[in-house]
């Protein structure tokens, strides 16, 4: 096997590079991955447009990319259950196990997590081998290829999004942002019995995906004051379900508009900037729930099952394929083309 591998690595503001680096030895309890597919993140465009997202901020190389799945290529010792040729979808965060989150079963919320291409935790997986814990490998059935695989950590977001919700079935919902995030959001409300859904965006190529995807209707922000369409239609109710999963000021502050009284607001999406304003007085007023979540914990068994039985098509969200040695103008095409590219994907495969 070869002893080099190629990485593209961060190194600023819209500074990515192509270089060498040695592909890594599976310690104790890890698998060697040799990465087939890779999802581009909206973290991943923040941290490479403005240097930062939230309170992280990009000060030494990187390598982004933290939605990944391939092939084991290498077993290390005392790791049960795995094959060299087996397919699987990598969860990016590691938790330390040990910390009083773990313990109580909060491990997305651990105070030692190291997660995928976050500064100062670990690197990603642009690159074409990797090392992950076996503990946070998943094996994919025969009828999940890689590029689902991958695309199953944006899946984890959007369910854990609807857990905390605490949807049931018969509700409406309304969706701002119709993103990778926005729409498997979408597709988890519909696989739960959740079909009235109103999704919001100002790009229209996303809004003709997530009616293709099965929105019930949608609504061009820009266009149109979302919050007086949604309130006209409801007679001013609003709904009991909303999911801001853009990340923007506009939205969130919209978002507060329009939940019904004892509904509740999801925040999804996450903005390059750490603080923003929201509509307090109006969800204090209907005593709606504000819910916010943190990645997600203990769903990417639940992710694998939902596309392994059609219940989510995850595959039709994907609409750009960039091949690895392509990547950095396809990274670039991404961030400047956001019009036009819904999801963008990194292919490895030869």
């Amino acid at each position: 096997m070869e002893k080099k591998m190629k990485a593209v690595v961060m190194h600023g503001p819209r500074d990515m590079r192509l270089e060498e680096r040695d592909i890594p030895t599976p310690g104790p309890g890890e698998l060697l991955v040799k990465v087939e597919y890779v999802g581009i993140c909206g973290s991943d465009m923040h941290f490479l447009e403005e240097g930062r997202l939230g309170n992280w901020v990009v000060d030494k190389p990187l390598i982004l990319g933290h939605e990944a799945a391939g092939e084991v290529a290498g077993v290390g010792p005392s790791v049960c259950g795995f094959a060299i040729g087996d397919k699987v979808t990598m969860e990016p965060g590691v938790p330390c196990g040990n910390c009083d989150m773990c313990m109580k079963g909060y491990y997305n919320l651990c105070r030692h997590m190291s997660f995928m291409a976050i500064p100062g935790e670990r690197d990603g997986v642009f690159r074409q081998y990797t090392t992950h814990p076996a503990k946070m490998c998943f094996k994919l059935p025969n009828n999940v290829g890689t590029m689902e695989g991958a695309l199953c950590e944006p899946l984890a977001v959007g369910l854990y999004a609807v857990q905390k919700s605490g949807a049931f079935l018969g509700q409406s919902a309304v969706i701002f942002g119709s993103g990778c995030i926005g729409l498997v959001t979408m597709l988890v409300l519909k696989a739960a019995g959740i079909h009235d859904i109103t999704v919001v965006d100002i790009i229209q190529k996303r809004l003709d995906k997530a009616l293709e995807l099965g929105a019930s209707r949608v609504i061009r922000g820009d266009r149109e004051d979302a919050v007086k369409v949604v309130l006209e239609a409801t007679e001013g109710q609003g709904v009991p379900l909303v999911f801001e999963c853009a990340g923007t000021q506009t939205t969130i502050l919209e978002a507060g508009k329009i939940v019904a009284a004892n509904g509740v607001v999801v925040l999804v999406g996450m903005a390059a900037e750490p603080e923003l304003k929201m509509d307090i007085g109006t969800i204090s007023a209907r005593e709606a729930r504000v819910e916010t979540i943190f990645r997600y914990r203990n769903l990417y068994p639940t992710a694998i099952k939902a596309v392994e039985s059609g219940a989510i098509p995850l595959g039709k969200i994907a609409s750009h394929i960039f091949s690895f040695d392509n990547m950095i103008e396809g990274m670039y095409h991404n961030m400047d083309h956001k019009d036009e590219v819904i999801k963008g994907v990194i292919s490895m495969v030869d």
